[in-house]
C-alpha cells in the first residue's frame, strides 16, 4: 500500500460519510414544512425519522458480517446507492406513506456506511496516523450534518420548495457516489475485499454465527465499563437528535426567527460542531479525556436550559452555536475512553455495541421529541434534553472515574474468545 492509497482512501470515506451524514438529517430542517404539507403532525415526521434510524440499527450487524466476509466496497456501495434512491424517492414523496417508504430505503443506504468506513481506514491506517484518519472521517461527517440546513436556508432564500432542497442535496450525493466508487477501481484488494482472499476454513460462515454470538455477549457481559459507554451513547445520541431536528422549530416557533434565518443558524451551529470534534481530539490528547467528557456534557446541560427558557434577549442567542457543540467536543474522549477500556481482541465488538447504542437513541428521539413537542410544547422537551444532558454528565464522570481506578489497579482481564 503507497501514500497516495492511504490519501485516496481516507479522502474518499471521508466523503462519503459526508454524504450520509447529509441524508440523514435531511427532513430535520424540514418538519415544520413536511408535517404542513402532508396534513400530518410534527410526531409523525419525527416517525420517519426514527424509522429510518431503526432500519440503521438492524442492519448494523449484517452489513459488518458483509463487509468481513465478502467486500467493503461492496457494502459502500450498497450504502451509497440505496441512500441516494432513499433521497430521491423523499424528493418526489406525493403522500406521507410515500415519505415513509422512502425512509426505509434511505436508511438501508444510511446503515451501510460505518460497516463500511472503519474497517477501511484501520487497513489505510498505522498506530502512528489513524487518530488524524479518525478525525478527517468525523469531520467529513459533522460538515454533512450541516449540509442539509445551508441548502434549506439558501433554496427558502431563493424562494424555492422543499423538493429543491432535497433534491439539491440528492444531486450532490449522486455525484459524490459515482465518483467515489470509481475511485476505488484503483485500490488494492487487499484493503477493499480482505475476505475474498482469506483461506475457506478462516473466512466467517452461517453455522459459525452462533458460537460468534455467545462469544460476542460473554464478552459484553464481562465489560460494564462498555456497557455503560453504550447507556451513554444512547442518551447522547438521543440528545443530539433531539438538537439537530427540533432546534429549527425552537428557533422559529419559540424565539420567532424566520424559518430561513433558523435553519441557517442550525447549519452554522452544526458547522461549529464539526469544528470542535477537531478541538475536542486534541484537547483529549492533551489534557485527558476526563475534562472532555465531563466539560462537554456540562456545557450541553447548561446551553440546553438556557434555551428552554424561550427568554434568551435576541444577542444572547449567539449561545445556540454551542449547543450541538458540546456533544461534538466530548466525541473523541468517548471513543477514547471505549479504547481504553478495551482489550485489543474486542475492540472492534464493543465499538460495535457503542455504536448500536448511537443508532438506538437516533430511532427513539426523532419521534419522542416530535410527540413532546406537539404534546408538552418547546420549553419542556428541550427542558427533558437539558436532563439528558445532566444524566450524561453523571454518568460520564463515573465511567472516567472507574477507567481511572482500573488502570491504577491490576491489569483487567480479557475474553478468550
Amino acid at each position: 500500500m503507497t501514500d497516495a492509497q492511504e490519501r485516496r482512501v481516507v479522502g474518499l470515506v471521508a466523503g462519503s460519510h459526508f454524504v450520509n451524514h447529509a441524508y440523514i438529517v435531511m427532513l430535520a430542517p424540514l418538519v415544520t414544512v413536511l408535517a404542513a404539507r402532508f396534513d400530518v403532525s410534527i410526531a409523525a415526521i419525527g416517525l420517519a425519522i426514527g424509522v429510518q434510524n431503526a432500519v440503521v440499527l438492524a442492519l448494523q450487524l449484517p452489513f459488518g458480517y458483509l463487509s468481513d466476509a465478502h467486500s467493503r466496497t461492496l457494502v459502500l456501495a450498497i450504502s451509497l446507492v440505496c441512500g441516494t434512491l432513499g433521497a430521491a424517492l423523499t424528493a418526489v414523496s406525493p403522500s406521507y406513506w410515500w415519505l415513509l417508504g422512502a425512509q426505509i430505503v434511505l436508511g438501508v443506504g444510511v446503515a451501510g456506511h460505518h460497516p463500511a468506513h472503519y474497517p477501511l481506514l484501520a487497513a489505510v491506517s498505522t498506530a502512528e496516523n489513524r487518530g488524524r484518519a479518525y478525525s478527517a472521517h468525523a469531520f467529513g461527517g459533522a460538515v454533512g450534518l450541516a449540509a442539509p440546513f445551508a441548502v434549506v436556508a439558501a433554496t427558502t432564500a431563493l424562494g424555492f420548495s422543499w423538493r429543491v432542497a432535497v433534491g439539491v442535496t440528492t444531486a450532490i450525493g449522486a455525484a459524490y457516489a459515482a465518483s467515489c466508487l470509481y475511485g476505488f477501481r484503483a485500490i488494492d484488494e487487499e484493503i477493499t475485499r480482505p475476505g475474498l482472499a482469506a483461506r475457506p476454513d478462516e473466512r466467517p460462515t452461517l453455522r459459525s454465527v452462533p458460537g460468534r454470538v455467545q462469544s460476542l455477549l460473554r464478552t459484553l457481559a464481562a465489560s460494564r465499563g462498555i456497557l455503560a459507554l453504550t447507556v451513554l451513547a444512547f442518551l447522547t445520541s438521543a440528545s443530539a437528535w433531539a438538537i439537530r431536528t427540533y432546534t429549527p422549530s425552537l428557533l422559529a416557533a419559540g424565539y420567532g426567527l424566520p424559518e430561513g434565518t433558523a435553519s441557517a443558524l442550525t447549519a452554522a451551529m452544526l458547522a461549529v460542531g464539526a469544528g470542535l470534534i477537531l478541538v475536542g481530539g486534541a484537547l483529549t490528547d492533551r489534557i485527558g479525556t476526563g475534562p472532555v467528557v465531563i466539560g462537554g456534557y456540562a456545557l450541553l446541560t447548561v446551553v440546553a436550559a438556557l434555551l428552554a427558557t424561550l427568554a434568551l434577549p435576541p444577542l444572547a442567542l449567539g449561545v445556540v452555536l454551542l449547543f450541538s457543540g458540546s456533544i461534538s467536543l466530548s466525541r473523541p474522549a468517548r471513543s477514547s475512553l471505549a479504547d481504553a477500556l478495551s482489550a485489543r481482541a474486542d475492540l472492534g465488538k464493543n465499538f460495535a455495541l457503542v455504536t448500536i447504542g448511537i443508532s438506538l437513541g437516533g430511532a427513539v428521539a426523532p419521534p419522542l421529541f416530535g410527540y413532546l413537542l406537539d404534546a408538552v410544547g418547546l420549553a419542556r422537551s428541550f427542558a427533558l434534553v437539558a436532563a439528558l444532558g445532566g444524566v450524561s454528565l453523571a454518568l460520564g464522570w463515573r465511567i472516567v472515574r472507574d477507567a481511572g481506578r482500573a488502570a491504577a489497579g491490576p491489569a483487567p482481564v480479557t475474553s478468550d474468545d
